[in-house]
């Protein structure tokens, strides 16, 4: 009885995160769920101007590529002489911060032929790498088909195989495998180390809010998506298996940094019961407000200001940063603050 309760909750944390992806993207795993114009126009390919210059629109070319947040259509420009004049980026719901770094990426391609574009090797901007990595997508499948000459990649190149996600990936995998079998307090400190410096700063990989969205609107592109997926695995069915939170516990560098920090005071402020029942209370109340805006429509904004985005430091804006100090500094004195009394994607995890 009490699987087919979790089971069921389950069910429902997927059709509540179902219905914020409709109102904010109006698709849900990838389909459109309503046409409009835009949605019309999106689904030419090319247009031509009055001067000649030919317009590729990637809306539907590239829309199995996501960046963090979602879809990240271009339009590149084509002159009559065949050269990129410009690249611009339309509409998207990636995190403002990080999609301005990775615009840097825009004029890297502008006086060459589709041709010579393709042949350019453009790298990601660093601390902008899911949105860099859109970009750099979408302009291979427009100038592909400018070019005339798509073709398939092959499997090894969809998959994204730098040091960068392999690191992560054995990180995510010690963290999902290990405590299942061995427990030790050295070596959990050891695994949140490495879940802080490895899966926080260095691959910025963690679960939130932006991502379930994406996820819930654009489907999941698994050739780049292991880590994540991985995580998704050890929060939402770990728990289906008497392993609740383990997420939280064992894998989230936010949680693991927290814990870290206060391992390192042995002062801490006692908290009277009734205070910690209110704080508990106001985490709750604010995750229903949180989703019961998104569910109207309104209020996406507050994802911007979770405080995951700050291990990606370079992009992170300022109060972000400022949000993540504070509490990082508060878990010198109250263990994993943030985890416990404010975290709105923890509490959904923790609905399963």
């Amino acid at each position: 009885m009490k699987k087919v309760k979790q089971i069921a909750l389950l069910l429902v944390c997927i059709i509540l995160v179902m219905g914020a992806a409709y109102q904010r993207d109006g698709r849900i795993f990838g389909k459109e769920q309503t046409t409009t114009q835009d949605t019309i126009q999106a689904a030419e390919p090319m247009r031509t101007l009055d001067d000649g210059t030919r317009v590729i629109n990637t809306s539907t070319l590239g829309k199995d590529i996501t960046g963090y947040a979602g879809r990240v259509p271009l339009e590149i420009y084509l002159s009559q002489e065949g050269k990129i004049v410009q690249v611009k980026a339309l509409k998207n719901t990636e995190t403002p911060e990080f999609f301005n770094e990775a615009k840097a990426l825009l004029t890297k391609w502008n006086g060459k032929t589709p041709e010579e574009a393709l042949a350019l090797k453009v790298d990601a901007v660093s601390g902008a790498t899911f949105s860099s990595r859109a970009i750099i997508g979408n302009m291979k499948v427009g100038l592909a088909y400018a070019a005339k000459n798509a073709k398939e990649p092959s499997i090894w190149e969809k998959f994204d195989l730098s040091i960068k996600t392999i690191a992560g990936l054995i990180v995510v995998l010690m963290a999902a495998i290990i405590p299942l079998y061995y427990k030790s307090k050295k070596y959990r400190t050891i695994q949140q180390i490495l879940n802080t410096i490895v899966l926080g700063f260095w691959s910025g990989s963690f679960l939130s809010y932006t991502l379930f969205l994406s996820y819930a609107s654009n489907g999941i592109n698994w050739y780049v998506s292991i880590i994540p997926v991985i995580m998704l695995i050890t929060a939402f069915i770990y728990p289906l298996f008497g392993k609740k939170n383990y997420y939280c516990n064992y894998i989230c560098p936010c949680g693991s940094l927290q814990e870290l920090v206060g391992k390192t005071s042995r002062k801490k402020w006692k908290i009277k019961s009734k205070y910690i029942v209110m704080l508990n209370r106001f985490r709750k109340i604010l995750w229903a407000t949180v989703t019961v805006l998104m569910l109207c429509g309104i209020g996406f904004e507050w994802m911007d200001y979770e405080i995951f985005s700050a291990f990606i430091f370079t992009s992170a804006s300022v109060v972000v940063l400022i949000l993540a100090a504070i509490f990082i500094l508060l878990s010198y004195f109250v263990p994993r603050p943030y985890c416990r009394f404010v975290c709105p994607t923890g509490t959904f995890i923790k609905m399963v």
